[in-house]
């Protein structure tokens, strides 16, 4: 009966209400056990901490349902009704229905201090000409990358991967540290952080790429299609405690934009 509700509400238009499946005596999240510095096991990322906010304020426990963020992610989780949020997900994406984003980012590059591309805040910089720039296949500025004749020298990571045997930001920053390339460009709410932990070095975020695609995205919280209801519960607690959400990522070092990606969110 849980499967034929949840193909009818797949079925339905967006705007629509249905009988929902949200548990309401805990806030269930769905979330990748090994997804560090956004989330893990252990409670550490900061989505964790976002979570833990969310359950605090709704006045209930917070569980979680733990899954790698690989293909079959959302059908495994939140669709099969093991839990009824995903604490992080870009805005309009067609797997869930979003709430309100609750913070814009971009993505960064990462350059070792001292360097001779440190200062280094946009891609067309003539700096970065001949150099060695890390970046994950298939993201945007691997486009931007190769429209201005930087892709032939970069070093390519995979996007899609199951964190928990693989690590593509970590072996990334692990070259830029060893001198195999001598940039990285990495989404920011990942690079962001894991830049702060490293004393040599320094994340930019790359706010002033005009061309497209895009590199700044709004994030959300994802909840299954039709469940109108709850998802004007969440955007009701986002919107009561965005400051505190604030806080938890920029303590995290995620750079935190403008709604239109033209400047760092003051």
């Amino acid at each position: 009966m849980r499967w034929a509700v949840l193909a009818a509400a797949m079925a339905l238009p967006a705007n629509a209400q249905v009988a929902d499946l949200v548990d309401r005596t805990a806030f269930r999240v769905c979330a990748d056990p090994a997804n560090a510095p956004m989330s893990h096991e252990d409670g550490s990322g900061f989505e964790n901490k976002i979570a833990e906010l969310m359950a605090e304020k709704m006045d209930v426990p917070l569980t979680y349902t733990w899954f790698p963020m690989v293909s079959g992610f959302v059908r495994q989780t939140l669709q099969a009704a093991k839990c009824d949020v995903i604490i992080g997900f870009a805005q309009g994406h067609e797997l869930v229905l979003n709430t309100n984003h609750y913070y814009t980012s971009t993505h960064v590059l990462i350059v070792k201090r001292g360097s001779d591309l440190e200062g280094v805040d946009r891609l067309t910089d003539p700096r970065l000409q001949g150099k060695h720039v890390g970046v994950i296949a298939g993201t945007p500025p691997a486009t931007h990358l190769a429209r201005l004749g930087l892709i032939g020298l970069a070093k390519g990571y995979d996007l899609v991967v199951d964190r928990r045997v693989e690590n593509p930001a970590g072996d990334m920053l692990a070259d830029l540290e060893a001198g195999t390339i001598d940039a990285a460009i990495l989404w920011g709410p990942i690079g962001g952080p894991l830049a702060r932990a490293r004393e040599d070095m320094i994340a930019v975020p790359l706010i002033h790429e005009t061309a497209t695609p895009k590199l700044f995205y709004r994030i959300t919280m994802g909840v299954r299609a039709g469940e109108l209801n709850w998802k004007h519960e969440l955007n009701s607690v986002i919107r009561r405690n965005q400051g505190e959400i604030d806080q938890i990522l920029k303590d995290a070092g995620v750079p935190i934009l403008d709604d239109f990606g033209t400047a760092l969110k003051s």
